[in-house]
């Protein structure tokens, strides 16, 4: 069984490089199906989504290959599958950004109902919506979402679409659909992460019209096809996030390379209430912390608000500040399920509905926890630092999903942690 044992250390020093983001690069290999040939994507995360991604297309018979460190190539045939079949698609709940792709270019798709972290219901149904106001009919049997154009039509077509939620997943497929479809579509309450304007960069780098990503109001005009193309993949806010929890309650200085102040404004403004202070730089961000932390209260809300990935990070880093802090899930209502093993740690956390209250403690206390999902097992691994006597992380698969290198990073920084197995 793999584990990470965490044990507290010195105050962190050094520097750290941001990984590519997940978030993003899942989207652009999917993206990379709009267009038959080679495309080149770099900064790509070699961890298991990723991996689970490549598997996926492959299905499909796109051929990917590692052409060089952390460079993925991505060959597109002429011929392509149109099926995501179950094996994949239950590993990873994005596998259903494939969805979009299909549509757009084949007409056509057969993907399983996505998996994935297990953190509440997160339903598909505004993506069905947004395709079928672009023509298609979808129906959902066996486990599978079908959808196809009708008998006689040739392409998508432009669609105004309102979305009922701001979901960054939803805004990223119905931009991929959109692309190759015939008019222009406009797409209203769109999610505004940079994330998205990633996606629209890399796919108006291959030919597309995409205006306003990056807003709540995106409008694409469809084109007759598109072109392979080179990318290199904006970094990972949430790994980002991450290191800055770490240091918020391990304490110390570091640099981090490649982070990006204008991803993070209202996850850095909240740090900043709790006492640690963060700049840009021209490589980065530079960040210190005491390591005594006071409390505020956060809510979690779409971008630019605080994303619900940052959410057991800041659970942790509150149990251990000075006072009382109340943290709101507005998003997700699975996900608190991690509260348990900060508790077993010894944090003093009470769980009322969508709230969680959490009166800080001067330490933790190591003991065995389980991750449950990417970012409570990073989170977990956090609460190690400063927790006393040693802390074993189990569950270590879900970290490995979305972190490259995590133990070996935060050994880089001093911290007191190492893989096992």
């Amino acid at each position: 069984m793999r584990t990470i044992r965490v044990r507290p250390g010195p105050p962190l020093r050094g520097s750290v490089t941001i990984s590519g983001a997940k978030n993003s690069v899942l989207k652009l290999m999917a993206a990379c199906l709009l267009a038959p040939g080679d495309h080149l994507l770099d900064n790509v995360p070699e961890i298991v989504d990723v991996k689970i991604m490549m598997e996926l297309i492959g299905g499909m018979g796109v051929e990917t290959s590692w052409a060089g460190p952390n460079k993925l190539k991505v060959s597109v045939p002429g011929d392509m599958g149109f099926e995501a079949p179950y094996e994949h698609v239950e590993k990873m709940r994005a596998s259903i950004v494939v969805l979009g792709p299909l549509m757009g270019r084949l007409g056509r798709a057969k993907v399983s109902m996505p998996g994935g972290d297990d953190f509440g219901s997160r339903p598909i149904g505004m993506h069905l919506d947004g395709i079928e106001a672009m023509g298609a009919i979808s129906d959902i049997s066996h486990g599978y979402v079908n959808c196809k154009l009708p008998n006689g039509v040739r392409r998508l077509s432009g669609a105004r679409i309102v979305l009922e939620f701001p979901s960054h997943t939803t805004t990223d497929n119905l931009i991929m659909a959109a692309v190759l479809a015939k008019g222009t579509t406009v797409i209203e309450n769109a999610a505004r992460e940079p994330e998205v304007v990633d996606l629209a960069s890399f796919l108006d780098s291959m030919g597309a019209k995409i205006d306003g990503a990056g807003t709540s109001r995106i409008e694409i005009e469809g084109v007759e096809e598109l072109s392979p193309t080179q990318h290199t993949v904006i970094a990972d806010r949430v790994e980002t996030a991450t290191f800055l929890a770490a240091l918020a309650v391990g304490g110390g200085e570091i640099d981090l390379v490649g982070g990006r102040f204008d991803h993070l404004d209202m996850f850095i403004e909240k740090l900043g209430e709790m006492g640690v202070r963060i700049s840009p730089t021209s490589s980065g961000l530079w960040a210190s912390s005491p390591g005594h932390i006071q409390s505020t209260d956060v809510a979690t809300l779409p971008y630019p608000g605080v994303a619900t990935d940052y959410k057991p990070l800041i659970t942790t880093i509150l149990s251990v500040a000075e006072g009382v802090g109340i943290v709101t899930e507005n998003l997700f209502s699975g996900r608190f399920r991690y509260i348990d093993e900060l508790k077993r740690m010894g944090a003093d956390i009470r769980t009322e509905g969508h709230h969680a209250v959490i009166r800080g403690v001067p330490k933790l206390s190591g003991t065995i926890v389980r991750a449950s999902d990417i970012r409570a097992g990073a989170a977990l691994v956090v609460a190690g630092l400063v927790a006393e006597g040693e802390t074993t992380v189990v569950g270590v698969e879900h970290i490995d999903r979305g972190y490259e290198n995590f133990d070996r990073k935060l050994a880089g920084l001093g911290c007191d942690v190492e893989r096992n197995g």
